[in-house]
């Protein structure tokens, strides 16, 4: 009995969303999707009932993860992706390391992966639910309180998770999880570059242009060229010509390293050894490191901030205090250094990076291998490992000239490439996340990173469902 048979009983009262009867067109897919995210954007701007309306400065330091999550302080999505990101990680890297034992190759065996992973996020949704409740993010609530947050919570995570099964089961296109990220970004820089609010405190607005053209004008009527030097770098965090110009350098970088290929050549047995090349990227494990290394720091930090106050209290526990030490703060707990938690925060400026150079090296050295450990983790769960990509290559009677036709020897060559690519991809998309971050640019070094990379892949979709629907004869090839 496969292990979908003996979990189906279970996964036949989770909530799920039925595959299409037929395969929508690319047309009613794009509708479904822009209907989801339009749905998710309205979700976000919903403050939640039952809080005070001050409430939700607790848990201060997951605002820089909230990109990664998806996610909106005090609405609806105040959870965002979390639980779903969440159950990903813990079943990748159970399978990964073979402690489960399930068979992806198999169609009942990624369907046992996929309930797993959708009945971790629901539990996940619920403990995350309770942890802001009793971290004390929406401040003291009474108990009727707590339970009224506690279902809008619940109920908007599943909600979520089954925005994301519509996805995935063929509905829409892409996932909900790449597409709520990158409509956060975009967003966010939006608002960054276009703002109209202000004066802010340093006199300025906080959108970058209107503060531009505000000090422009200023230094061209009154010849004062202070607001032009203080919008260089902004003291407050305000958007600034330093998050300004690292966000256009990164979006650069980002298109040329996206757009790098190693190619390997390869002959066709089939076509009488017509000769062609496969393509690997060089950012090969794409964007997945930073959202992964995201949802782990976030759980970690949130989970410490509920427990703190009632497990170690003071900070009095000198064994704990490795782990997690807290200044609760009126803006919210603030990571004590000497701690694990400090240095799984980022600088948030150039200055304090330069004033702290030891936080800065062990949360850029932590950072790069947790990138690495869920990079490896990735490719290895995702069959985009040297093994399965080998077998399906022998299956497709595709060989490397000069070699004979053995799947083992396809394996031990490309092996030579996607572990150096995995490990160097998983480096550098984790370096250009720590120090975008450092450089506060603007939409966060992080978001821009996740931008760039889920825009190439729903091109990339896009365009290969176009050209699907161009040549019919083409997708039926496909499907066989």
């Amino acid at each position: 009995m496969s292990a979908y048979e003996k979990l189906s009983p279970l996964f036949r009262v989770l909530p799920e969303v039925r595959k299409p009867a037929r395969r929508p067109t690319l047309g009613e897919r794009l509708f479904w999707t822009g209907l989801v995210l339009i749905a998710y954007l309205t979700m976000g701007q919903v403050p939640l009932y039952g809080i005070p309306r001050e409430a939700g400065r607790g848990l201060g330091a997951l605002e820089f993860l909230r990109v990664v999550m998806a996610s909106r302080r005090g609405t609806l999505v105040e959870l965002g992706i979390g639980p779903i990101v969440t159950a990903g990680i813990i079943w990748q890297l159970l399978v990964g390391s073979r402690i489960v034992e399930l068979d992806l190759t198999t169609p009942s065996g990624r369907r046992a992966f996929a309930g797993l992973q959708k009945l971790t996020a629901i539990l996940f949704a619920a403990l995350e639910a309770l942890a802001y409740i009793l971290g004390g993010a929406y401040g003291a609530l009474t108990p009727a309180q707590e339970l009224l947050v506690f279902a809008q919570l619940f109920a908007a995570s599943i909600i979520i998770i089954l925005m994301d099964d519509m996805l995935e089961k063929g509905w829409g296109v892409g996932s909900a999880v790449s597409l709520f990220i990158a409509a956060g970004v975009a967003q966010q820089v939006f608002w960054e570059l276009f703002s109209p609010i202000g004066p802010m405190a340093d006199g300025l607005y906080y959108g970058f242009f209107p503060s531009l053209v505000a000090a422009t004008v200023t230094l061209a009527t009154t010849g004062n060229s202070t607001p032009l030097k203080i919008l260089v770098s902004r003291p407050e965090g305000y958007p600034d010509l330093l998050g300004f110009t690292s966000m256009v350098l990164l979006l650069l970088l980002l298109l040329f390293l996206e757009s790098s290929r190693i190619m390997i050549p390869v002959s066709s047995a089939r076509f009488g050894g017509a000769r062609s090349k496969i393509p690997l990227k060089l950012l090969y494990v794409s964007v997945i490191p930073v959202i992964l290394v995201g949802a782990l720091y976030a759980n970690v930090i949130m989970l410490t901030q509920v427990l703190w106050p009632r497990v170690n209290p003071g900070n009095s526990n000198p064994f704990l205090n490795w782990i997690a030490m807290y200044n609760y703060t009126e803006h919210g707990p603030v990571a004590l250094p000497g701690c694990l938690v400090y240095y799984m925060t980022p600088p948030r400026s150039l200055a304090s990076a330069l004033a702290d150079p030891v936080h800065t090296l062990v949360y850029t050295l932590l950072y790069l291998l947790f990138a690495v450990l869920f990079g490896v983790a990735w490719i290895l769960t995702s069959g985009m490992d040297p093994e399965t990509q080998a077998e399906q290559l022998a299956k497709a009677q595709l060989q490397i000239p000069g070699f004979r036709t053995s799947e083992k020897i396809i394996a031990s060559i490309l092996r030579r490439y996607i572990w150096a690519l995995t490990i160097f991809s998983s480096i550098v998309v984790g370096l250009v996340a720590v120090l975008s971050e450092i450089l506060r640019a603007m939409g966060g070094g992080t978001g821009i990173l996740l931008l760039v990379g889920i825009t190439i892949q729903y091109y990339s979709i896009l365009a290969s469902e176009r050209a699907l629907e161009m040549y019919p004869a083409l997708a039926r090839f496909f499907r066989e």
